[in-house]
């Protein structure tokens, strides 16, 4: 799949009524490259939401992490590998294509520009979740979206900073049935599967010349080998 057509293919979900495309999940990311735990932790989530279209968007410059290994073009080329594979994901290179840092509040503007009615679940891990108080406009953001926390089981959510513990004590949501009431604001965790994957791991073993297999996509493995991808 282009990044043509997968963005196209959003353009066109964005102008579907609210009947249609009612909510729909987004995961950012670097994906440097996409994994498993990418994949399956969503595809798990999406299924508990009852969502059927999962937004994968690619950041240009991630504002808390280091710069990429590999190139934007190759970053949003693995992610439309994944897309093709399975179709619950589309591409969105939107943040591709911005020359500043990713911020989350500017792509959701955007997205609440083209289609104001549809519920946006905004995928995030437990590390995002510690320091969603620092991002900018994060206040704005809960005003655009919901928040699903992909999180651990048995993770003791005792045990968050101060300003976490303020920010779930006004906006948690204990199950997914108070979603269907509001539009935006709620934080909700996912207790999905474990899977022990990362992309710094991908990056090390192809380093190392050690096996990757299982931890990604067999056209994802390809994809580096055939470009010598983090050599």
């Amino acid at each position: 799949m282009s990044m043509d057509k997968s963005r196209r293919s959003l353009e066109q979900m964005d102008k579907r009524t609210s009947v249609e495309a009612s909510a729909i999940g987004i995961l950012g990311g670097t994906f440097d490259p996409i994994h498993y735990g990418h994949i399956n932790s969503a595809v798990q989530t999406a299924k508990w939401l009852q969502l059927n279209q999962i937004v994968l968007m690619p950041c240009h410059i991630p504002p808390h992490k280091n710069s990429p290994s590999a190139t934007a073009k190759q970053r949003a080329e693995m992610v439309s590998l994944v897309c093709k594979e399975q179709p619950i994901f589309t591409l969105d290179d939107r943040e591709l294509k911005r020359s500043t840092p990713s911020f989350t509040i500017d792509t959701l503007k955007e997205l609440k520009a083209n289609n104001a009615n549809t519920i946006i679940y905004f995928f995030i891990g437990m590390d995002s979740l510690l320091n969603f108080t620092t991002w900018v406009q994060w206040q704005e953001i809960l005003k655009l979206c919901h928040l699903v926390v992909s999180a651990r089981p048995g993770y003791d959510l005792t045990r968050l900073n101060q300003a976490t513990k303020k920010l779930l004590a006004n906006h948690q949501a204990i199950d997914n049935t108070v979603l269907k009431y509001c539009t935006a604001g709620k934080i909700l965790f996912s207790y999905n599967d474990l899977w022990d994957i990362s992309s710094t791991a991908i990056r090390q073993n192809t380093k190392e010349k050690k096996s990757c297999k299982n931890m990604t996509p067999n056209a994802i493995l390809e994809f580096i080998n055939k470009y010598q991808l983090y050599r």
